[in-house]
């Protein structure tokens, strides 16, 4: 992807200039973003990922005005002519290639934050009221008519008689019908409420994270213990006296817990390590099905689910980390960005590099493709 080069996709601005101009700052209504796109499932499609224990789903509905939610599998669905009621299918590229294809036009932005595709399917007047989201989001319509309302409302409060995150008090300032091929892109915490009109819809929204602090600091810190540190010792206490306060934590045994975690922080990569591995941790519904070693002669292509980055020192892929340098560090950064090896990449790796490969093919992280030029 030429990221200086302008596209219908973001109304003729370049990734460049809709980084610098839009995400995380102000909303991006783009009209036939996307001509001709279809639905990357059909509705029926749609019900059978609902219906699977392996795939995460949520049915809202707001029949005679009160919302229900009821979180997947869902076995059955309302009749689709029945209006009033909204079904999301999460992780679609996960299931769908369509899906995934579709995803890909949007890695202008760091795999580091992208979440997944989400569909939403609406019969007439669905919708999931109006509400704010913390991370960015493309929604994009993908089969009939969908009119948004958002407002950038600071003053958001919810109500707490519905299950669903709705806003009592939303306030739009801009109203949008979006029509299949339109897109329509929102920064976090900025309100919105998408509802069908004119029938049944369905509107893909790609999303990405953005993460707390504290949800990073409880995902990185038992990460950083996994690998035993240097200088790794045992607390001794030879001048404890006798206490008469024996429930009291010791401060020399505080002072020695402190050490060990700023230790733990400062050995050389740990957090680089931990951070990379935790960003491409596999969510907890996807499965992958083992495979064979990577025939001779073929391109090796990342499966749909798998996730792989990379940072100065290590690549990471589904929870793991392996050092790497040279010229398999290289190729391993081009199958993370490209998600993919030509042939003749694959003969460039060296020994270990292969047999790397092997096994994550064995796993199914990554399958085999027909040859194609380099």
């Amino acid at each position: 992807m030429d990221i200086a080069q302008a596209t219908p996709l973001l109304g003729g601005l370049s990734p460049e200039q809709f980084m610098r101009r839009h995400w995380q700052k102000k909303p991006l209504l783009v009209r036939h973003a996307l001509p001709g796109i279809q639905p990357p499932a059909t509705r029926s499609e749609l019900a059978q990922l609902a219906a699977s224990e392996d795939v995460e789903s949520r049915l809202v509905s707001a029949f005679d005005g009160r919302w229900a939610l009821r979180h997947g599998p869902v076995a059955k669905l309302p009749p689709f002519s029945k209006p009033g009621w909204t079904l999301l299918v999460q992780g679609l590229d996960l299931h769908v290639p369509a899906a995934h294809e579709l995803l890909s036009r949007f890695r202008f932005v760091p795999e580091a934050r992208l979440d997944d595709l989400m569909i939403s399917y609406a019969s007439e007047g669905g919708g999931v009221g109006p509400h704010f989201d913390s991370y960015d989001v493309f929604l994009i319509q993908v089969q009939g008519r969908r009119r948004w309302r958002i407002a950038p409302q600071k003053d958001a409060v919810l109500r707490d008689d519905v299950p669903l995150k709705i806003i009592a008090n939303f306030k739009p300032e801009q109203d949008f019908v979006l029509e299949p091929g339109d897109m329509l892109y929102l920064p976090p915490g900025w309100a919105h409420d998408g509802v069908a009109v004119g029938g049944d819809c369905m509107t893909c929204s790609v999303g990405f994270r953005s993460p707390w602090q504290a949800d990073l600091a409880r995902e990185l810190l038992p990460r950083l213990t996994d690998e035993e540190p240097r200088g790794n010792r045992m607390y001794v206490d030879p001048r404890q006296a006798a206490t008469t306060t024996p429930g009291l934590v010791p401060e020399a045994l505080v002072e020695f817990a402190r050490a060990a975690a700023e230790r733990a922080l400062k050995e050389p990569l740990a957090l680089e390590r931990a951070l990379g591995e935790a960003l491409t941790e596999p969510k907890p519904k996807v499965f992958f099905q083992i495979g064979d070693p990577l025939p001779e002669g073929c391109c090796a292509a990342l499966d749909a689910r798998s996730r792989m980055m990379y940072d100065r020192a290590h690549i990471f892929i589904n929870g793991e980390s392996y050092r790497a340098a040279g010229r398999d560090a290289r190729l391993m950064r081009v199958l993370a960005d490209r998600r993919r090896l030509s042939a003749a990449q694959v003969a460039q790796l060296s020994v270990g590099a292969r047999e790397l490969l092997d096994q994550w093919t064995e796993d199914g992280w990554v399958q085999a493709q027909p040859l194609t030029p380099a």
